[in-house]
Order: C-alpha cells, then structure tokens, then sequence
C-alpha cells in the first residue's frame, strides 16, 4: 500500500516540526517547507497527496501559493489560517482550498482532517464503470476520479468533485446548500451557504460552455442546486454471434 505523501509548508519551525511529527506518527510521509516558492516547486516534483499551507509565509503570500498550486495541480489543500473573520474564511475557500483550521489549533485537528479530505477524496465503488449524462456531455469515473465534459477531462479540487459526483447522485433532484456541504466537507460550518456558492461559481467556471446559462449544474432559487442533464442508458453488450 503506498504512503499518502503530505507537504508541510510553514515558516515557524516549531510548529512545522510538530505537524511533522503527528502526520508521521499517523502513517503518513511529510515533505516541509518554511518558503512559498519552494512550497510550489516540492509540489511540482514531488507531486504530494496534499498539502497544509499557512497563508503567512516570508516570501511569497499563501495566497498566492495556492492560486499557483490550483492552476496546475488539483492537490488538495488544507490552510492554516490566523483570521478568523467569515469573509476571510469564504476567501480561502474562493481560492479553490479543501478545508482550513484557524490558529491556534491542536495538530490532532490537523491530523484528523487530514485524513478526512483523502478519506473523500478516495471514497467510492472502484468497479463501478463510468456514467454518463446528456449524451455523454459529461462522464463521471469514480474509479479513476475523473471527470470528462464534452470529450474533454477537467481537472476538478476535492471540493468541486464531490459537489459534482452529490448532485449526479440522483440527477435532477434538488440539493440544499446545507446538504451539499455536509456531503463533501463531512461537517457543517459557519458560512457554509457562501462556500457553497463559491465552489459552484469555481466549478461552473470548468465544466460549462456557458456559466451565464447553466446546463449541468443549475441553480433552483431559493432551494438550492441539481444536476441538470439526465443520466444515459448503460451501454448494453451485443449479444455474440
């Protein structure tokens, strides 16, 4: 079984070495880094299982690592994050990161979720063949967690993922912000309505042909979101001859 790899990116040492010491006491292997722009090199050739920024690093803002770690990669990210404002909280989440956890915090915290963005990440039947829906305009693998629109495969984060693979659930049915986030975070938090809004706006922005006018995913007013395209038939074998 491989190792999940994590990459620790945090400029105070004591804090970086105890987050070292708990995710390998945990099982995991942990790469470091007090530096942004060494932070997206690691991330490059290291290709780790995901990543625990801090936003306040010395030379680059973790802001900007995670813009440039979104623009190549869909690792996961897990900030760590001294504001505690909602506005702040909806920010990081704009930015296209999995999960955050206010300073201080206990690193037990930071162990358990951890865990819990790859547990979701890597949750789902490995036999079931791919799904269509409207005529193959999208396909779901959730084998291979890969989503393909219109011939074409789409890197989706964690979060974005699993709000797509909720709602493709049962297609056409209607999703509550508040069960969107439940389903793809695990837990309820304050703010959850504009972090859902976010994501979606961040997904659409990958999968539409025109976000303006949705085709799969859309919005019901006042209710919430559903997967506007139909599944497709299974495909049928032909019988031997």
């Amino acid at each position: 079984m491989t190792v999940p790899t994590v990459l620790v990116v945090e400029d105070e040492r004591k804090i970086r070495d105890l987050l070292r010491s708990y995710l390998e006491h945990d099982g995991f292997a942990v790469l470091s880094t007090w530096s942004g722009s060494e932070a997206i090199s690691l991330a490059a050739d290291a290709a780790p299982d995901l990543v625990v920024l801090d936003l306040r690093l010395p030379d680059i803002p973790g802001e900007e690592v995670a813009r440039e770690l979104r623009r190549t990669s869909s690792v996961p990210i897990l900030v760590l994050t001294a504001k505690t404002a909602t506005d702040d909280r909806i920010h990081c989440l704009e930015l296209g990161v999995d999960d955050y956890v206010t300073k201080p915090f206990s690193p037990r915290e930071v162990v358990l979720r951890v865990r819990a963005i790859l547990r979701r990440l890597h949750h789902g039947p490995g036999g079931e063949p791919a799904q269509s829906y409207g005529g193959g305009e999208l396909v779901l693998d959730q084998a291979r967690r890969l989503a393909t629109v219109r011939g074409e495969p789409v890197e989706l984060t964690t979060t974005e993922w699993l709000l797509l693979t909720s709602l493709a659930t049962v297609p056409g049915r209607v999703y509550s912000r508040y069960e969107l986030i439940n389903r793809a975070r695990g837990y309820d938090f304050e703010g959850y309505e504009r972090a859902v809004d976010s994501h979606i706006r961040n997904l659409r922005g990958k999968i539409e042909a025109d976000h303006h006018h949705p085709r799969i995913v859309q919005t019901v007013i006042g209710a919430g979101y559903r997967l506007g395209l139909r599944p497709d038939p299974a495909a049928v074998p032909e019988p031997s001859a």
